[in-house]
């Protein structure tokens, strides 16, 4: 088979606008060639985003011309694939209709034979406005469908098949953007189509049975070649459509989550007809427990029947103009996770089903994936008609997906549950809206079943389990927890420790971007947080107040604007480590954490713990810390703090190390060693102080633990009292000492969150970490600007902050 691509470059115009006839790449979005256009400004710039609203009120139009020979026109059929086409569009060849279509989820296969013409064809696409057609289905409802005021500045976009946060969330800008986003090509078949080719593992004791569904169209007697690992198979198709060959695998290698082993991945290739399909296949065996038990149901995810405690962050689609989307930033950003010992990403219900690129880098680094389907934050109807736009959606999903090893669940929405007690409309009819619900998710969970009966479909994030529409914002005893309670209910970060989640999926902290950030899309005369600048790249009404008003709490105020904005990193870091460090201790009660979010999708003020351009905040760095497979969270009881050993691994761990007990002159009051190996999957307390030892100087003291695991160094501090505001930090002096990518740092006194900050591209080795008198830390840049970094190098720490 032959394939004839229609990449590359189209012509973007629009009926509203005649005198706009522009270059677009395909895949791309309009934005994006409105802007390489100079029509439009950067939409991420200053203001811009409020001078760019017109686009979306516009119908636009895409064309290209290609070729096709005689022999091509020869074939028994020309199959055009179209997938993430965005929205709600009509395509043309030659001037026939070929395909009317309302969901940007579904996946299009089309045969065009009957429209091609021998050599100059055109192919065009005409996409409709998504706000009105909004408007109109909601006119057309039995009842009304309330959408996420709060997020969506476009209202009724719940109507639509499309990402949701395309028309804004409480972090991201709207942008309706249009366009087609995967790659666009015409399969030239010459005699039978190979439709899909889908696996299925039995497992057995040491062995694993592969059987391989093979589907093309129903004609018999072709030749297959089914190739898996170094197994060979011939066989020939049959009149049915389907196909299936077995592989038998004995002592197979197991793919295995981040921290936990490695990722081999077995190659599946089979051939028909000069048609192959290829992909890498993880071999494991997967349980999501959820027995009950004396706390109420575990939430534990069982791979090759080792429990795992999933540690991550929530994933929202990479760009909010899906023209810059590439495999550099996928691995970028998945790197960073893997880098910070993660081992899952949640993909968010209000984004899009990520791209292939996605989830082959996640099978790679053995980042387990939780994965939302694509609704978020409002009700969406259940009429025959939605139900049968989904359906096509869900079903060519998993379909699409199911062969990954990395993903580990399905979810049926995002909050959509608690969405019932937000709106009055639903507030007032709970019950015809709960039915309206459950009608669209029983479908999606039958759909799911059928596909994939592999894995568990979870019905809402957050959930209390099957059937339970209970409050899972603030029940902790079972399901996934989502907590918010100090982000948006304004309490103090020791809320984290009033809570025993079984599995918290989502809980976060916003920051503002750093100072280098910053300088990317604010006008110098703008750095001020309260600027129009500024807020305009805050979309959380109350954010700017939260994070100010907690600084009040916790630290004296920063002395500037740059100092304002480091600050709040710390605080940041500080609020998502109190939540992890005390759910890791009470483990294996809390199988998971996912904190909101991991990157951002256009430069702002949000949860992040990456920024846009790719820097890593304060946060992220610390959670290479928290996150380490094996773990010394400090832990407060009622009469003592204590040290445990946590331990993430397969294997028994042995530690070395010594907790220190400083002033703030840098002075050991008293030192302890510890010398302790922790079982696999083991939680020992390994050192203990009771509380009367250390009370009276608690605001002039610290805990600070360092220790080595294997190797690998952990450190930890702790302080006695968390409102560091109190505490009697003398100033420290932190020289640095640069050579090439080298940097030594060296205090007079302790340094707290000194953190390494450049203008250029590239992270650090470690930042946001305690320094010591005494203790110099060499730090490695890790990146290719020495230049810049040479030039714009800034150390922060907390005692130079106000």
């Amino acid at each position: 088979m032959s394939q004839v691509s229609l990449n590359g470059d189209w012509t973007l115009t629009s009926p509203t606008h005649p005198t706009i006839c522009i270059p677009m790449t395909i895949p791309g979005d309009n934005y994006q060639a409105l802007y390489h256009a100079n029509i439009i400004a950067d939409p991420y710039q200053g203001v811009n985003e409020k001078d760019v609203q017109w686009v979306k009120e516009c119908d636009w139009h895409l064309s290209h011309t290609f070729y096709l020979s005689q022999q091509e026109l020869n074939a028994s059929s020309l199959l055009l694939n179209l997938s993430r086409l965005d929205t709600l569009a009509d395509v043309f060849i030659n001037g026939e209709l070929v395909l009317h279509s309302t969901n940007m989820f579904q996946q299009h296969h089309i045969n065009i034979k009957p429209f091609i013409e021998l050599g100059k064809n055109i192919i065009s696409i005409h996409f409709s406005r998504v706000d009105k057609e909004g408007e109109q289905r909601a006119e057309t409802l039995p009842m009304p469908i309330p959408w996420a005021v709060g997020n969506n500045k476009v209202p009724h976009m719940n109507l639509i098949r499309k990402t949701q946060c395309h028309s804004g969330w409480d972090w991201g800008i709207c942008l309706l953007v249009s366009g087609i986003y995967d790659p666009v090509y015409i399969d030239v078949i010459e005699n039978i189509t190979l439709l899909s080719a889908q696996t299925e593992q039995i497992w057995h004791k040491n062995s694993v049975e592969v059987n391989v569904t093979i589907n093309h169209d129903p004609i018999a007697d072709h030749e297959i070649t089914v190739t898996f690992g170094e197994q060979i198979q011939m066989t020939t198709t049959s009149k049915t459509g389907i196909t299936a060959v077995s592989f038998n695998i004995t002592e197979p290698e197991l793919w295995w989550p981040a921290g936990y082993g490695e990722q081999p991945l077995y190659s599946l290739h089979v051939d028909l007809n000069n048609q192959t399909i290829s992909k890498k296949i993880g071999l494991r065996e997967l349980e999501l427990n959820n027995k009950n038990d004396h706390i109420g149901s575990a939430m534990e995810f069982v791979i090759n029947g080792f429990p795992i405690n999933s540690k991550g962050a929530n994933w929202i689609p990479m760009d909010a103009m899906p023209s810059r989307e590439s495999e550099a930033r996928y691995r970028e950003l998945l790197g960073s996770a893997k880098d910070a010992n993660m081992n899952m990403i949640r993909v968010w219900g209000g984004g899009q089903y990520e791209s292939d690129m996605f989830y082959n880098i996640c099978d790679e680094l053995g980042l387990m994936v939780w994965q939302d389907m694509m609704f978020a934050c409002s009700l969406y109807p259940s009429t025959d008609a939605f139900i049968n736009e989904v359906e096509p959606e869900i079903r060519q999903q998993i379909q699409r997906l199911k062969d990954h090893p990395s993903i580990v669940i399905w979810c049926g929405d995002n909050e959509v549950i608690g969405a019932i007690g937000w709106y009055d409309e639903s507030k007032n009819n709970k019950t015809t809206y709960t039915v309206n619900y459950d009608r669209l998710n029983r479908n999606i969970a039958k759909w799911i079943a059928e596909e994939d009966p592999s894995r568990r479909f979870w019905t809402s994030s957050p959930c209390n389990g099957d059937m339970d529409f209970g409050d899972a914002w603030h029940n902790d005893n079972r399901g996934d927890m989502h907590f918010w309670d100090v982000w948006h209910s304004g309490k103090s970060f020791d809320a984290y420790l009033d809570i025993k989640p079984r599995f918290c999926s989502e809980f976060g902290f916003q920051s503002w971007p750093s100072f280098a950030e910053v300088k990317t899309f604010v006008p110098e005369q703008d750095w001020n947080v309260t600027s129009p600048t500024f807020e305009a790249h805050q979309k959380n009404g109350r954010g700017n107040s939260i994070i100010t008003e907690m600084f009040t709490r916790y630290f004296r105020f920063p002395s500037s604007f740059e100092k304002m904005l480091y600050l709040s990193q710390v605080q940041q870091a500080i609020a998502i480590k109190t939540g992890c460090e005390y759910w890791r201790a009470i483990s294996p009660i809390c199988r998971g954490m996912l904190y909101w979010q991991l990157n951002d999708n256009w430069p702002v003020s949000s949860w992040s713990s990456i920024e846009y351009s790719g820097r890593w905040k304060q946060l992220h760095y610390h959670a290479k810390r928290f996150f380490a497979p094996t773990y010394l969270p400090f832990e407060i009881s009622n009469n003592e703090v204590r040290i445990r050993a946590v331990n993430d691994c397969r294997n028994e761990n042995h530690i070395d190390g010594t907790v220190y007990w400083m002033d703030f002159n840098g002075e050991i009051l008293k030192q302890w060693s510890i010398n302790y190996s922790i079982e696999p999957d083991g939680n020992d307390v390994i050192w203990s102080l009771s509380h009367e030892k250390y009370q009276d100087c608690a605001n002039n003291s610290f805990f600070f633990v360092d220790a080595f695991v294997n190797g690998e160094q952990i450190q930890n501090t702790w302080f006695a009292n968390q409102r560091l505001k109190q505490l009697t930090l003398k100033k420290a002096n932190v020289e640095i000492v640069q050579e090439g990518a080298s940097i030594t740092l060296r205090t007079d006194n302790p340094a707290f969150f000194v953190h390494l900050e450049h203008d250029g591209k590239g992270r650090f080795s470690d930042s946001s970490f305690t320094l010591l008198p005494e203790n110099p830390v060499t730090i490695t840049y890790i990146g290719d600007d020495l230049e810049t970094l040479t030039n714009t190098l800034r150390v922060y720490d907390l005692s130079n902050s106000y």
